[in-house]
């Protein structure tokens, strides 16, 4: 709910006639082009809730007299379809968050790969498996190609699975509704501080603590509902994982098991020298996955400027 819309309701509360006052300011709205005028509505509220109106901003200076702040907020408030809070005006679509029979499956089948790390069985039934289709890729490039090679194929559909499955503008409006709570908040504050200065009544100290607490809560349940948003972050990590998961386990059964030899089995990197496949770099980290991760990370960011992939959530 907009700021006006929560400043009409708080002023209803205050002075139940207010709702009347309000009705006649739109109705003469309506019929002088969108302004008002003090002397065509003082038959219809007071001087105090007249001047109420212009302290809390609900009525603005127009071209002859006043306008109001802003006309949908103030008709849904006036109408009763107000309630809710900071975030109503945020409308999430829970279900365009869930996760199809497809993505679960995808889910599961990239879990039961995941023990191919530490089971020689399951790397060697894999990377068996993989080499038929990697096998003349490696023999055809040296290692540390076959390497590369293999970071820009899932550089590339790890691109296109995240512009294709993630939906940003679902993760625009979590991170919008989070944005408007605490701005509400942020409002709020600085309302009571306004009124404690200029010596409002305790009635009225009250009602804005009160409705700072019902700010607090409502981020609270935001916070919560931000599950959907990491649920569309996650939804095309889970096929990543299925198409990259073999492809590693594929390169770990090269190397550990099959061995390389010769001249392929060493690398010369960048600010370390010559070094083998499997010499730690960084702790535990060995060589060919430092190598690995340094090809795809350019790999993608080159894929998504050429292919104008955009994952930051858009915002309306």
């Amino acid at each position: 709910m907009t700021r006006t819309a929560e400043k009409i309701d708080a002023l209803v509360r205050e002075d139940s006639s207010m709702a009347s006052a309000l009705e006649a300011i739109r109705e003469e709205a309506d019929r002088n082009g969108g302004e008002v005028q003090w002397a065509d509505v003082s038959d219809d509220l007071t001087s105090g809730q007249w001047g109420r109106l212009i302290e809390k901003g609900v009525l603005v200076d127009g071209d002859e007299g006043f306008e109001i702040a802003d006309r949908e907020a103030f008709d849904r408030a006036l109408d009763g379809d107000g309630d809710g809070g900071a975030a109503a005006d945020i409308d999430i679509d829970e279900e365009e968050s869930s996760w199809s029979q497809w993505d679960k499956l995808a889910g599961v089948g990239a879990l039961l790969l995941m023990p191919g790390y530490w089971f020689d069985s399951i790397r060697n039934v894999v990377g068996s498996t993989i080499n038929a289709v990697l096998g003349p890729l490696d023999a055809a490039l040296p290692f540390y190609g076959v390497i590369l090679s293999v970071a820009l194929i899932t550089g590339l559909y790890s691109s296109l699975l995240q512009a294709n499955l993630m939906n940003t503008e679902v993760m625009g409006k979590y991170q919008e509704r989070m944005q408007a709570v605490q701005q509400e908040q942020k409002d709020l504050r600085q309302e009571k501080k306004d009124a404690e200065e200029r010596g409002a009544s305790e009635a009225e100290i009250e009602r804005i603590e009160n409705e700072i607490e019902r700010a607090r809560e409502e981020q609270m349940e935001a916070m919560a509902d931000n599950l959907g948003m990491f649920k569309e972050q996650f939804r095309p990590m889970v096929w990543i994982m299925l198409l990259t998961i073999p492809l590693f386990l594929w390169m770990y059964w090269k190397i550990q098991s099959v061995g390389i030899d010769g001249a392929e089995a060493t690398v010369i990197m960048p600010l370390v020298g010559e070094t083998s496949w499997q010499s730690g770099l960084f702790g535990p980290m060995p060589a060919w996955i430092v190598w690995y991760f340094l090809c795809s990370m350019g790999f993608s960011q080159l894929l998504r400027k050429s292919l104008n992939i955009d994952m930051s959530p858009s915002t309306s």
